[in-house]
């Protein structure tokens, strides 16, 4: 079925106009952003390995393994490396859990498509329980999708919905490209922006958000995690070197490739657009999920203490 787009509107070309990083960049699963995305694969399957995990990703170590990076395999294969692990894999079970049960209270209340931006190594078209009828699009840079579908499919894997890939680069003409993949804007759609927020300018990020509220239909919701203030990363700067060295991404300084430029939080946009919307911080969803949250080195304690996770729902019945 042809559906019309909806109408686009100026704003839409900051993708172009403000890069990240570098104009046009692009990574594969092994460098720049793309490395950023294995991390998470490795965190998820620390926490996947503990005997009360708040999240089961039977794929995310095949991700590691597949990739051949050589650090992120040490910390999976040696299970004393976790005794000094700087941050402990139930933090991205928060994490996880909390983008996992966003997308079972959209199903529960009858949407019946999601739509996973950044997709990176996110499994959640084969491990999430899906109702009958859904589609889960999924956006990411082409290498990206390519190598997940790769280790997929070597392991003889289905994807527990209709799973879409559209390759395309989130600074382009995504929605364009989502609509051609299938997407009905005139249905209620379930949204995840999972650790994507702080890759983009400001800028950027508002433009995401308008592209966000103009495909989605009444009854839509979105789910995102945001630093409340970017800036404040600045005083990891002092402890970096050496928790970065102890973490499972070691080589990489992830705030690096962050920007920390002004911009709205998400959940004051939302609620400015009419949208009913929540924040919650990393110790009330470790209150909620009654995991309790360890003792972090103190180079941590600002990325911990200004993130936040946020979900939004717009106003009407799917």
């Amino acid at each position: 079925m042809h559906h019309s787009r909806p109408s686009v509107s100026q704003d839409d070309s900051i993708f172009s106009e403000v890069g990240v990083r570098t104009e046009g960049d692009t990574w594969d699963i092994v460098s720049s952003v793309g490395v950023t995305a294995l991390g998470v694969a490795a965190a998820r399957a620390l926490e996947t390995a503990q005997p009360d995990a708040l999240v089961r990703d039977e794929y995310a170590a095949r991700f590691v393994a597949a990739s051949g990076h050589a650090e992120m395999n040490r910390w999976l294969n040696d299970p004393a490396a976790l005794d000094d692990m700087p941050m402990p894999p139930v933090v991205m079970g928060y994490r996880s859990k909390f983008f996992d049960d966003h997308f079972a209270a959209a199903a529960a209340a009858g949407v019946r498509q999601a739509v996973i931006l950044a997709a990176g190594l996110d499994a959640r078209a084969y491990r999430l329980d899906w109702p009958a009828g859904t589609v889960v699009f999924e956006l990411d840079q082409p290498k990206v999708l390519e190598f997940k579908r790769e280790v997929l499919a070597d392991i003889d894997v289905r994807p527990a919905a209709d799973r879409r890939e559209v390759a395309v680069d989130l600074r382009d003409d995504w929605p364009a490209a989502l609509l051609d993949a299938g997407f009905d804007p005139s249905a209620p759609s379930a949204w995840s922006a999972e650790g994507l927020l702080p890759y983009l300018p400001g800028a950027a990020q508002d433009a995401l958000f308008e592209r966000i509220q103009r495909l989605s239909a009444p009854g839509s919701r979105v789910a995102t995690d945001m630093i409340t203030d970017a800036t404040g990363l600045d005083r990891l700067a002092d402890q970096e070197a050496e928790v970065m060295r102890r973490s499972p991404m070691a080589g990489i300084n992830v705030t690096e490739l962050f920007y920390t430029d002004e911009r709205t939080d998400p959940d004051i946009w939302f609620a400015a657009n009419g949208w009913t919307t929540e924040s919650l911080s990393i110790p009330q969803l470790a209150e909620r999920y009654e995991r309790a949250l360890p003792e972090l080195p103190e180079a941590l304690a600002p990325l911990v203490d200004l993130t936040r996770y946020v979900t939004a729902v717009k106003p009407g019945k799917p």
